[in-house]
């Protein structure tokens, strides 16, 4: 998240050595992750996930806007795209990701901790299942 932030600022231009296009649409290495065991599932985690990556970025850059905006009454994008974060403003920035990350994975963690919570299966309960199955 924090490669796609730093490249928020840099425009595209005719001389820019960088197609980002053919950068967006490039493969990862390695074998993509198979931990939902269902394509459709995984295909629509990532798809969200980058949504949310996306997302992130323009609550960032409307702080970025609106903090502009306390202090002067019109901006410009130039200001937008030179401005660097306080201090302060960079802890709630940071705890404003925090807590969207989490609003985001609420559901999964939920699920793992009652997960975590349930007893373990005896021996007994676990052949009863694969017998049943």
């Amino acid at each position: 998240m924090e490669r796609l932030w730093s490249l928020e600022g840099r425009r595209m231009s005719n001389d820019d050595p960088i197609d980002w296009i053919a950068r967006a649409g490039a493969r990862a290495k390695g074998k993509r992750p198979d931990t939902l065991n269902d394509y459709h599932a995984e295909r629509t985690l990532s798809i969200v996930m980058a949504l949310a990556g996306e997302l992130a970025v323009v609550k960032e850059r409307l702080d970025t806007v609106e903090r502009l905006l306390e202090t002067k009454a019109v901006i410009c994008r130039a200001d937008i795209d030179a401005y660097a974060p306080d201090r302060d403003a960079a802890y709630d920035r940071a705890l404003m990701t925090k807590e969207y990350v989490a609003r985001i994975m609420r559901g999964m963690q939920q699920e793992m901790e009652a997960m975590q919570a349930a007893p373990e299966p005896s021996l007994a309960e676990l052949n009863m299942r694969m017998r049943d199955t």
